[in-house]
């Protein structure tokens, strides 16, 4: 089970694993949106507010529920009984990540979600790896390698999600996965306070903007965007305020579709720019989504 940083919802993929170590096989997937009151109540525990050790318990116990609804539908789709399923794994929904601090902090409810679905549940991933010194993501990188290495060429694996990231499987055997920077995170926020829609579906809106220069440049000034991987960033780092700042400084104040357009271009130079240091012999990208 899945709900990233973009906020849209939970997926749920049930995967056979061969006993022979093969790769997994999906036997159904499932997707649920966030309702809107939580999807608000998941921003708003981004960033310090009142009462939060009593906001996040109800809101990981309402997260615990929609997992469960995908597990359901999950089993309804396969015809399986909860028995035949080994374990669920569900990391929770991220709502503040420092591992420049030592910690990572994950809404969620295993232990309600197993009595929800009488089935085993595997969480607190993250806290361990960035307790090892990671970044906090330490299954996406070996699952990809797994999945899309090929013999004798470097191939990247690109998730434009809330943020952006990359699984860099090189030739030889190393394996390396980053963020590069924002996602969909501001183009979602920008597109709702300007056009009233929760995305800029197909791009549709920015495609019909240009892209300011002076904006572009500012924004991949951020020192995030310089830094060596590995590293990793969320909306304790790019969040509207950074946004808003960078436009206050401007001279002239851009058109809302051009930023639009701006930020599009952000995601593509920051992931462009990101191969080329890490990985410039790249000879396969694989682009997926995560909202």
């Amino acid at each position: 089970l899945m709900s990233g940083t973009s906020l849209d919802g939970v997926d749920g993929v049930l995967l056979d694993s061969p006993p022979d170590g093969g790769p997994p096989q999906v036997r159904a997937h499932a997707a649920r949106p966030f309702p809107a009151a939580l999807r608000a109540e998941f921003l708003a525990l981004n960033t310090t507010g009142p009462d939060e050790l009593h906001r996040s318990a109800c809101a990981s116990q309402q997260l615990a529920d929609l997992y469960a609804s995908v597990v359901a539908d999950l089993l309804q789709a396969t015809g399986l009984k909860a028995s035949a399923v080994r374990a669920i794994g569900a990391h929770g929904q991220t709502v503040r990540h420092r591992p420049d601090l030592g910690y990572t902090v994950q809404i969620n409810a295993p232990a309600l979600l197993a009595e929800r679905t009488g089935i085993a549940v595997v969480a607190d991933f993250r806290s361990r790896d960035v307790a090892a010194g990671g970044q906090g993501a330490p299954l996406v990188p070996a699952f990809h390698r797994a999945v899309f290495a090929a013999a004798g060429e470097d191939v990247a694996v690109l998730n434009l999600g809330g943020f952006a990231n990359l699984s860099l499987l090189f030739a030889d055997g190393r394996t390396l996965g980053f963020d590069t920077g924002p996602g969909n995170v501001l183009l979602d926020h920008w597109a709702q306070r300007h056009t009233g829609q929760p995305f800029d579906r197909d791009g549709g809106w920015a495609a019909g903007g240009a892209v300011v220069p002076a904006l572009l440049r500012a924004l991949l000034a951020d020192p995030y965007f310089s830094r060596a991987a590995p590293k990793s960033t969320g909306r304790d780092d790019f969040h509207p305020a950074w946004l808003e700042r960078h436009l206050a400084a401007l001279a002239t104040a851009p058109a809302p579709q051009d930023v639009q357009a701006t930020l599009a271009a952000l995601n593509a130079r920051s992931v462009a720019d990101s191969l080329q240091r890490a990985m410039p012999r790249v000879a396969r990208v694989v682009a997926c989504g995560g909202g």
